[in-house]
């Protein structure tokens, strides 16, 4: 039997370590990931406390990769958050050099890319598109809150330029402060997604925004003092979703007219969160674009992106 020629992804954000095996056509064979641990009442992670977990979790998960039948071909990895100069962060590190080494040992070529064209790659998967020449990346998570402009350059990558963001609070930091105080495990995306569906209403969090801006830190405060004074949980939690929701497709329908752009997809972790893509895809169907919303899996940190990346690189050799 011919052995199937496939690529290994490797990721390792902030909170998930993440391996990946796509055939060059595309066909995930395997997905393994896990959550990095973070103790009850906590926050976050120091760094180093990602880089040590990331360092123990990636042997334990390729060790679950079965190979038989597959030849690798290449292999990708997220070298840093963001396609800026500038952007670091010591979590993906443990990935780039397991992926060095894994390359160098085997001999195979090695394809970086950002943590931020793995989500958008692993969306494109998702929903079975290629990039179309220009769109609208939405990455929204505990770290980022951006609405980038995406166009393909001649060689057959995406630029990702910056025009929307929120200027303070992130979406996800928003959802955890708030579901913390609501005595939520961090991080706090699922549970209060689970919470919020049992509210009979949501309670009201105005959002200010402003072309492509808007800012969340003014729902999380009011947020903040509603759960003290004793306001519903589930209320709280859907009226948390609705602010982020409404305020994302106002700066999004801005975006799309000033762009003249049609094609809009979700990326990121609290991109997964069904009543925000209600939100969003409400107001966009409104401007005459269409959301671009991949299974929710595909959403959340993982490594299927830097996979299918790397897959596409590695296909398109002469």
């Amino acid at each position: 039997m011919v052995p199937e020629e496939a690529v290994l992804g490797i990721d390792t954000s902030c909170y998930t370590t993440s391996v990946a095996v796509l055939s060059l056509e595309g066909k995930l064979l395997a997905d393994e990931r896990r959550l990095l641990k973070v103790k009850p009442g906590r926050r976050g992670l120091a760094q180093s406390e990602m880089v040590f977990q990331h360092t123990r979790n990636l042997p334990e998960l390729i060790e679950k990769i079965n190979l038989a039948g597959i030849s690798l071909k290449a292999i990708g990895v997220s070298e840093r958050p963001r396609p800026l100069e500038e952007s670091y962060m010591p979590a993906f590190l443990a990935g780039l050099g397991t992926a060095r080494s894994l390359a160098h040992l085997l001999g195979l070529p090695l394809y970086t890319t950002t943590h931020q064209h793995n989500h958008m790659y692993a969306g494109l998967w998702s929903v079975g598109q290629e990039a179309p020449e220009r769109f609208l990346l939405v990455h929204i998570s505990g770290g980022t809150t951006d609405m980038l402009l995406a166009e393909k350059t001649p060689e057959g990558e995406v630029r990702l330029t910056p025009e929307g963001t929120s200027i303070d609070l992130h979406a996800g930091q928003f959802i955890d402060r708030v579901g913390v105080a609501l005595g939520l495990a961090f991080p706090a995306g699922a549970a209060l997604e689970k919470l919020a569906e049992t509210a009979a209403k949501a309670y009201p969090l105005p959002v200010w925004t402003k072309e492509s801006q808007l800012s969340l830190s003014g729902p999380c405060t009011k947020a903040l003092r509603a759960a003290q004074q004793g306001a519903d949980p589930a209320e709280l939690a859907l009226g948390v979703e609705t602010a982020i929701g409404q305020g994302l497709g106002k700066v999004l329908g801005y975006l799309c007219g000033k762009y003249n752009v049609t094609k809009v997809l979700l990326a990121g972790g609290v991109s997964a969160n069904g009543e925000i893509r209600r939100q969003v895809g409400s107001a966009l169907t409104k401007q005459g674009c269409q959301l671009w919303a991949p299974e929710p899996r595909y959403s959340v940190d993982g490594a299927v992106g830097t996979a299918w990346y790397t897959a596409q690189k590695e296909g398109r050799k002469p």
